[in-house]
């Protein structure tokens, strides 16, 4: 696939000395949900800004679309929507004014029938007329969500977009975002939820102080670095383990088996499960946990990228 966004050695240094992003290279491909994580003051948003055209980059190159922005940089962007962190749009106005002020900011002409496509998908029609200002929580976040989609775009930059909503809404959102996905709009999409990226995204980039540690396939990086633990309740306490299962250990005085599976590294869970029951071992109870994106997360950002 043709990639959407493309950066090369991208960085944005402050005066004093502060650098928010630090050579950063990677595109991304058209038709897929991207998550870029990283803890706060990582550079997601600095990156996002840089491309939307909020801040000025200190050096390298953006090309959108195959269009560099250093040659045309209104062009492309008119394609590109972002859903910011904050709420960002005036109390006064309906939901529909906003999302009508929306087409006129992209230069698209009225269009009541696209904005009424995008109150329904959001469920924001039974409150599509009054003030901005008396809407919930959730919805106001829905509407930003409505704003940054309203006029087409071909890429979309989605920057927290369910902090503070309740679960109900999250797993909305989550559907909707799919739903772009499978009508070809390209997502990239940051979150502190590391739930919601292992739920929705194709790739991940994992970005620190400024750099890019990872850049990969979810499913490879939760196969190459993800653990499985296994968990095995002996009826009888073990007083050694048969040579087969050395690969785990024996806690609470022999009464249960623990091991962790680590792709490329000894044997599978399963392996060691068989030679339990051909052992003749008697089980009570046996639980298997396979680590979350989370923990895959927190491995990288404390080994800086390095070794993985």
């Amino acid at each position: 696939m043709a990639a959407v966004l493309e950066i090369e050695n991208l960085k944005k240094a402050y005066p004093g000395g502060m650098v928010a992003l630090d050579g950063v290279t990677l595109a991304i491909e058209a038709g897929e949900i991207f998550a870029l994580l990283g803890p706060n003051g990582a550079g997601k948003t600095t990156l996002i800004g840089l491309v939307c055209g909020l801040i000025r980059k200190s050096s390298g190159s953006m090309k959108l679309f195959g269009i560099d922005l250093a040659v045309d940089s209104l062009g492309p962007r008119s394609s590109v929507g972002l859903v910011p962190q904050e709420v960002n749009f005036d109390p006064f106005f309906t939901a529909r004014e906003s999302l009508e002020i929306q087409l006129g900011y992209y230069g698209r002409p009225p269009d009541p029938k696209r904005i009424n496509e995008m109150l329904q998908a959001l469920a924001l029609q039974d409150r599509a007329d009054v003030p901005t200002r008396a809407l919930s929580g959730g919805m106001k976040r829905r509407l930003l969500i409505a704003k940054a989609l309203v006029h087409r775009p071909r890429l979309v930059f989605l920057d927290e977009p369910t902090a503070g909503v309740d679960v109900e809404l999250r797993r909305d959102l989550w559907a909707y975002v799919r739903k772009l996905r499978d009508g070809g709009t390209t997502v990239v999409l940051t979150t502190h939820y590391l739930e919601e990226a292992e739920a929705l995204a194709d790739r991940i980039g994992i970005i620190d102080h400024g750099k890019l540690l990872v850049l990969e396939g979810k499913e490879s990086l939760m196969q190459r670095l993800g653990e499985r633990r296994l968990e095995v309740r002996f009826a009888t306490p073990l007083r050694e383990l048969p040579v087969a299962l050395r690969w785990g250990s024996l806690e609470d005085d022999g009464k249960r088996f623990v091991f962790l599976e680590r792709h490329g590294e000894g044997p599978r869970a399963a392996a060691l499960l068989a030679h339990i029951y051909g052992h003749g071992l008697a089980v009570v109870d046996v639980s298997t946990e396979r680590a979350h994106l989370e923990d895959v997360m927190i491995q990288i950002l404390r080994s800086g990228g390095g070794q993985l």
